[in-house]
């Protein structure tokens, strides 16, 4: 008998709690000027509809509709758990990345916040200033000619030979996933153990598929799977951290040899060392940030060559004119890097049509007025590069390929956004584009290659990723 009324009695708290919500924010919505929208189902808002849109290729439909539909370029929803508002176009990334630490901070998901746990992606304010400016140094112009071009070259040329060389089809995916993970292993942690790099990028993938899901940490969940791996990944690099740790003391690794030596003996400007967990949690959050966009950007760029060949021609003539200028055997310098103008902006064009990073969230530290609407402190907000880089006003005839839109000054500030802005623009923007063009300059003059599957489908998950892999035919230029 207990067992029947369980469900009339769910059922009637959900309404309840769907009731008492529903009042709550009628009473909030009178006492002030909210901006128009819906928040959707009770708990969950709209949030399986905006993940959706996601899997079904169409990243910008969600915030195009309702748009549309509300007549404005700021509108409320509810995602996650959270009341959101939604910022449309340049001017809502101008107005978020300009008061970034005065008006609204850097928010993540709960699926995000407790898969990476404490690091620089999820910390804000002086420490989160703190964090930034230790991993800066790895990531600027003078680490990329001391330390990274000559190992990025060398990685991706034995790359191409272990994985493409001698293969009539390669999958460009999960075989790109792995070059950069595995570059991101050497240059972060010095880490070249083929075995131990395989197990990482392995439970890498797994942890990828919970970063933003609904966090139900229960048996077959994406969030309870990615969890489990996450704690396996966590478990390995504390034990690369401890052997790092003993080697330093040990006088038999330096401390400027990578990343990892650096967060280990350097303190802050306060004198304040970043506790193993903390450093832990930075590795992670690094290879996630180094690898995943990287390859994702690899992997359109080939989809976008193999479907357009003009395209590729010229990447090609500009990537040998630079190879003739070379001894046979000589690595890429960083001169070599800043004369891929025209290859750059093709991947500046790809990174438009399909942004590896398609938003990110904010919080109100304040209540804030925009667009003649009040939006209540402690409130989400949202930014779209999906969106923005398809609005005509600031790209027309947007969905054609046109690497031309980035010569000269290129587009209008704010208005081209796939790593972010403001003072939490993505450290890592140089670290990508040389990992990117160097990978193309060795792949491009070694084969030409044709898409299997022409029409193959796109899913943001929550990353572009080619359902089947992208597998592709190759052609090798070299007898």
């Amino acid at each position: 008998m207990a067992a029947v009324l369980i469900v009339p009695v769910f059922m009637i708290l959900v309404l309840l709690l769907n009731l008492t919500i529903k009042i709550r924010r009628k009473l909030a919505e009178k006492s002030s000027n909210l901006p128009p929208g819906s928040y959707g189902w009770p708990i969950l808002g709209e949030t399986v509809e905006f993940l959706r849109a996601g899997l079904e290729g169409t990243p910008e439909k969600f915030i195009k509709e309702r748009s549309e539909k509300y007549k404005s370029q700021v509108f409320k929803t509810s995602l996650m758990g959270e009341p959101m508002v939604m910022l449309c176009g340049a001017a809502g990334n101008k107005f978020l990345f300009s008061n970034e630490n005065k008006l609204v901070t850097v928010w993540w998901p709960s699926s995000v916040r407790q898969l990476l746990g404490h690091c620089l992606a999820t910390s804000s304010g002086d420490e989160g200033k703190q964090m930034r400016k230790m991993v800066s140094y790895f990531v600027s112009p003078d680490a990329f000619t001391r330390l990274y071009i000559r190992t990025m070259d060398l990685v991706s040329q034995q790359h191409i030979k272990t994985h493409w060389q001698g293969k009539e089809e390669v999958k460009i995916s999960p075989t790109i996933k792995l070059y950069t993970f595995e570059l991101a292993c050497r240059l972060f942690m010095s880490l070249e153990d083929q075995e131990q790099i395989s197990k990482l990028v392995t439970l890498f993938n797994v942890f990828l598929k919970g970063i933003i899901s609904v966090p139900v940490n229960f048996p077959g969940t994406r969030f309870y799977k990615a969890k489990r791996a996450t704690s396996a990944i966590k478990s390995q690099l504390q034990k690369i951290v401890r052997q790092r740790r003993a080697a330093l003391e040990q006088r038999t690794a330096v401390p400027s040899q990578d990343l990892l030596s650096h967060l280990l003996v350097a303190p802050d400007e306060n004198g304040k060392f970043m506790s193993e967990p903390v450093i832990v949690n930075n590795i992670l959050m690094l290879l996630f940030a180094g690898h995943d966009t990287s390859s994702v950007a690899i992997t359109m760029l080939m989809k976008n060559l193999a479907q357009l060949p003009d395209i590729y021609e010229k990447v090609l003539r500009e990537q040998n004119e630079i190879a003739s200028s070379k001894e046979a055997g000589e690595f890429l310098q960083w001169e070599d890097v800043q004369k891929m103008k025209y290859s750059w902006n093709v991947v500046c064009e790809v990174a438009r049509i399909s942004p590896p990073i398609i938003g990110a969230f904010r919080e109100a530290l304040a209540d804030i007025t925009y667009a003649g609407y009040h939006i209540p402190k402690g409130w989400k907000l949202y930014w779209s590069s999906s969106f923005t880089h398809r609005d005509a006003s600031w790209f027309p005839d947007y969905p054609n390929f046109d690497p031309s839109r980035f010569e000269g000054a290129g587009p209008a500030p704010f208005s081209y956004v796939p790593f972010g802005g403001g003072p939490r623009m993505c450290l890592g923007k140089e670290f990508a584009r040389l990992e990117i063009l160097i990978f193309l300059h060795n792949v491009i003059r070694r084969y030409r290659w044709n898409l299997q599957i022409p029409d193959e489908k796109i899913a943001y998950d929550p990353m572009p990723t080619p359902v089947e892999g992208l597998p592709v035919q190759l052609h090798s230029h070299i007898a």
